[in-house]
């Protein structure tokens, strides 16, 4: 005899909630990995676009010469005259490389890619979360229904916990700060480097607020309110989302 269902609603989920935390906590390396490939990837395209470049003709010749370059080897005119074709492309290609490469410009470039790449992903997770959690319950009317709704509900089914404290100012500006958010809670510092040990988890830790800004902008874009989403963390593991109604006065 087959075993009956389990009914499909929010309180009977299908995913074990250690490998959901554990999923939750990958988002962030996973993100930089594909920023890392799509890097290097279209650095490559480049490079091969440049050879290209230096010689767009499809003749034999410039086959050749193509294959000369790649194997670094030397060619040799009708004249007798021996002429080094790898030291002109080795200048090409460096410059290339010095193009691409960007130092410190580069990182805040995948920085804001991994950092786009997660926020939209949350923002769509915050999206499908209210359409299936607010199918059977009236939807919030107000602004301050709306934020309540994250604090509790949303929060409660994301990360088995309330936010621990709500504030806002009446015009527009909510913030919201979880004490012991659940991402943070597994990130330890390295006591043996001192404060320094502290700011360096600190700064790495803040990679892992970007996709619950986008589950809240997404949420509450579900709602009919649209906002703008800040993180920050000071001391591991809090969590201070600062959620501000466009068009809001500071």
């Amino acid at each position: 005899m087959s075993r009956p269902s389990l009914p499909d609603d929010a309180t009977a989920p299908k995913l074990a909630a250690s490998a959901f935390d554990l999923l939750l906590i990958e988002l962030v390396p996973m993100a930089y990995r594909l920023q890392s490939d799509l890097a290097a990837r279209e650095s490559e395209l480049v490079s091969q676009a440049s050879l290209l470049h230096l010689f767009p003709a499809k003749g034999k010749n410039n086959s050749s010469k193509r294959k000369q370059i790649v194997s670094g080897t030397s060619t040799t005119d009708g004249a007798g005259k021996s002429s080094t074709v790898a030291g002109t492309t080795a200048g090409a290609a460096g410059t290339v490389t010095t193009d691409a490469g960007g130092g410190e410009e580069e990182d805040e470039q995948v920085r804001e890619a991994v950092f786009y790449r997660l926020d939209k992903l949350g923002y769509r997770v915050g999206q499908g979360l209210v359409e299936r959690f607010a199918a059977d319950q009236p939807r919030p009317t107000t602004h301050l229904e709306m934020i309540k709704f994250v604090c509790k509900d949303l929060w409660t089914r994301v990360f088995r916990k309330q936010i621990d404290n709500l504030k806002t100012n009446h015009r527009g500006t909510f913030v919201l700060t979880d004490a012991r958010f659940q991402p943070l809670s597994r990130m330890s510092a390295d006591r043996r480097l001192g404060p320094k040990g502290v700011e360096q988890a600190v700064a790495k830790a803040q990679a892992f607020l970007w996709f619950p800004c986008g589950v809240i902008r997404g949420a509450l874009q579900g709602l009919g309110m649209n906002v703008t989403v800040n993180a920050e963390s000071t001391d591991l593991p809090i969590a201070t989302f600062q959620i501000r109604l466009v068009g809001a006065k500071p």
